[in-house]
């Protein structure tokens, strides 16, 4: 009996690799880069190159891949334009920020219409206990050449779709600028008037599918991390007799966010604990 295959790879986007300046854009004319990673985590560069090995030698038993893409735009409640210091200073990336800080007028958004619907947010947040609140550098800008996937990535999913005569799956997460959207299955706090953030059913019953479902991609300490555990916590409801024992995380082909390496870890011994399998791609034979 033929299986079905699919590789899920999060968040494959140059702003998140540490890619060498020889892979970074520079101006025709004067040479110069014009533009860089915005949130390079180390190692992913390499990953993706390892990915893009593995879909070229392992693409004809891949029957589907998923890309998921943080889309963002500038004005976000988890970039540094949204906010300021209690004084009107700038707020750097990397900053944590809570709902306690807010009240005490720490931190405050620069438009101050915005306060009750960000005190909601925070409080939301941070009653699910997943995440604290981070202001990160702007990245992953709709249009911007930070958005766009790995180059070599990206050339073996061309050369996959070609040769299997099928269309890779996009999916798009980030796009609401009132909610951190780590998860491709769900925004952190989903907005009811935006359907883009709830919980993402068509893509669950999708991956659900797969008897054998390929987990790759950037960060192993964010966005992985919850479109995974979003996976484990859903669709075993959705489809009774799902088990995790189905995924496999290509462990050399996902890295953390600097200064999250004890979440990468906690993340993994959760998924080995919850029955899903951890393997280097030179040891998958599909």
């Amino acid at each position: 009996m033929a299986r079905n295959v699919q590789l899920l790879v999060i968040d494959p986007q140059n702003d998140f690799c540490d890619l060498p300046v020889a892979w970074q854009p520079t101006d025709v004319l004067t040479g110069q880069r014009t533009s860089s990673p915005a949130l390079p985590v180390a190692g992913a560069h390499a990953d993706m190159q390892r990915l893009a090995q593995f879909i070229g030698s392992q693409g004809d038993q891949l029957d589907t891949i998923t890309v998921t893409l943080d889309s963002h735009q500038r004005f976000d409640i988890a970039h540094p334009g949204f906010w300021q210091t209690g004084t009107g200073a700038e707020v750097a990336p990397f900053t944590p920020i809570t709902a306690v800080q807010v009240r005490a007028g720490d931190f405050t958004p620069r438009n101050p219409a915005t306060l009750p619907r960000t005190l909601q947010y925070l409080d939301a947040l941070e009653t699910q206990g997943r995440y604290t609140l981070m202001v990160w550098p702007v990245h992953c800008e709709v249009g911007s050449w930070g958005h766009g996937i790995h180059a070599d990535v990206l050339a073996a999913f061309g050369v996959w779709q070609l040769r299997r005569q099928r269309a890779v799956r996009n999916v798009f997460k980030g796009t609401n600028p009132w909610t951190e959207h780590y998860s491709a299955i769900e925004a952190e706090v989903p907005d009811a008037d935006d359907e883009s953030t709830a919980l993402n059913t068509a893509l669950l019953q999708s991956l659900g599918q797969a008897d054998v479902l390929l987990i790759a991609g950037e960060a192993s300490s964010h966005c992985v991390r919850s479109t995974t555990e979003h996976i484990v916590q859903h669709l075993p409801r959705l489809l009774p007799g799902w088990q995790a024992s189905r995924i496999v995380l290509l462990t050399d082909g996902m890295s953390p966010v600097g200064g999250f390496e004890a979440q990468h870890r906690a993340f993994l011994d959760a998924m080995r604990t919850a029955g899903a399998q951890l393997a280097n791609m030179n040891e998958i034979r599909l």
